[in-house]
C-alpha cells in the first residue's frame, strides 16, 4: 500500500486529451489524488472527463486563460504535469499557437510558483527536432522545428528554463504515443482491418513509439526523481519500427492479412500544400495537410539513456503487444466495426 503522505499531489493540464486522461486515471489507481484542469471541446473529450469523474478524479473545466480557476485549482499541489497545448489545429495562424503554447505556459508557471508547487513537469514533443536526419537524437541534439506547433513548443521549453521562480522543472519530450483511448490512430487500425489503408511512400521511415501506460510511468517519475530537476528528457519506446513493420503489427492485432498498397509521396504533398493554401484563408480545416503526412516521411531514432539514468525509466511494452491491447480497447467500444 502506498503511503499517502509520501505521494505528491499532482495537477494535470490537458486532462481531456488522450495522454492527460490516461495519466490522471492511472495516477489515481496508483495512490495519487490527481486534479485535472482542462478545456472540453468535443464529445470525445467530454466522455473522457466523465470517465475520470466516475473514477474519483477531480476535474476542473477551465482554459489556460482562466487565471482565477487555475489559481484555485493549484492550491495544495506539489507537482504540475503540463500537457495542455494547441497541436492539431491546421489553418490557425502561428499567433494562436504562440498564445496557448508559449504564453499559456508562462502564465501557468507564474501561478504554480505562487501556489507553492515544488516541481513543474512540462510536456514537450519530439516535434521540436523537426525533420530528423539519419542519426540518433538525444536531449543535446539541435532543435529544428518545421511547423507552428514545433516552433512554439520549443519556445515554451525556453520559457520553462528561464523561469527564475523557486520552482523545479523537468522538460519531457514525448515521442509518438499510442494505446487504449487513442482516437488519432483509430483510422489507421480501421483502414488496415478493412483493407482500405494505403502507405504513402516506401514505408521505410522509422518510428520509436511509446505505449501510453509506459509514458505515464515516465511522467510520474519526472514528478519525483531528484535527478530530474532542471533536466530535459526524451521519453520514447525501446523499439524502432518502420511504418511497414508497424502496419504489419496492427494487421496482426486486428486479424487482417490483406496486402498493403503503396503510393508515391510527392502527389500527396502537392495536394496537401494546395489544400492548405486554399482552406486557410477561409478559416477552414483542410482535409489533408503536410503535418498529417509526417507519419509517412519522417524518421526518428532516440537515445533513451537520459530517461534510464535520471528517472530509472525504460519502456517495457513491445509494439505488437501494445497494438493488441489497443485493438482490444477499440473492439470493446465497437469502434472497429
Amino acid at each position: 500500500m502506498t503511503d499517502p503522505a509520501r505521494v505528491p499531489r499532482i495537477l494535470v493540464t490537458g486532462g481531456s486529451g488522450f495522454i492527460g486522461s490516461r495519466l490522471a486515471l492511472l495516477a489515481g489507481q496508483h495512490g495519487h489524488a490527481p486534479t485535472v484542469v482542462t478545456a472540453v471541446n468535443n464529445a470525445t473529450e467530454r466522455a473522457r472527463c466523465d470517465e475520470l469523474v466516475k473514477s474519483g478524479v477531480t476535474v476542473v473545466e477551465a482554459a489556460l486563460e482562466d487565471t482565477d480557476a487555475l489559481s484555485r485549482a493549484l492550491v495544495g499541489h506539489d507537482a504540475v504535469i503540463h500537457l495542455a497545448a494547441a497541436q492539431h489545429e491546421a489553418g490557425r495562424p502561428e499567433s494562436y499557437f504562440q498564445q496557448i503554447n508559449v504564453e499559456g505556459t508562462r502564465r501557468l508557471l507564474d501561478l504554480a510558483a505562487r501556489a507553492g508547487v515544488r516541481r513543474f513537469v512540462h510536456g514537450s514533443t519530439i516535434g521540436v527536432y523537426g525533420s530528423a536526419a539519419d542519426r540518433v537524437l538525444d536531449e543535446r541534439s539541435p532543435l529544428l522545428p518545421d511547423n507552428a506547433y514545433g516552433r512554439t513548443k520549443a519556445a515554451a521549453e525556453s520559457v520553462v528554463r528561464d523561469c527564475h521562480a523557486n520552482l523545479e522543472y523537468c522538460i519531457v519530450r514525448i515521442s509518438e504515443t499510442y494505446g487504449p483511448g487513442d482516437m488519432r490512430l483509430l483510422k489507421l487500425f480501421r483502414g488496415v482491418r478493412s483493407g482500405r489503408y494505403l502507405t504513402v511512400g516506401d514505408g521505410e521511415n522509422e518510428h520509436q513509439l511509446i505505449y501510453v501506460d509506459d509514458l505515464v510511468r515516465g511522467l510520474l517519475a519526472a514528478c519525483e526523481a531528484p535527478a530530474a530537476g532542471g533536466a530535459t528528457i526524451v521519453l520514447a519506446g525501446a523499439e524502432r519500427l518502420t511504418t511497414n513493420a508497424m502496419v504489419a503489427a496492427i494487421g496482426a492485432a486486428v486479424g487482417s492479412q490483406r496486402p498493403v498498397r503503396h503510393a508515391p509521396l510527392w502527389p500527396f504533398l502537392a495536394l496537401a500544400y494546395v489544400m492548405e493554401r486554399t482552406f486557410a484563408p477561409l478559416g477552414l480545416q483542410p482535409p489533408l495537410h503536410r503535418r498529417r503526412l509526417d507519419f509517412f516521411r519522417k524518421s526518428f531514432r532516440f537515445s533513451t539513456a537520459a530517461a534510464e539514468q535520471l528517472l530509472g525509466f525504460r519502456a517495457e511494452t513491445r509494439f505488437a503487444d501494445g497494438a493488441g491491447r489497443t485493438a482490444d480497447w477499440y473492439r470493446s467500444r465497437g469502434l472497429l466495426a
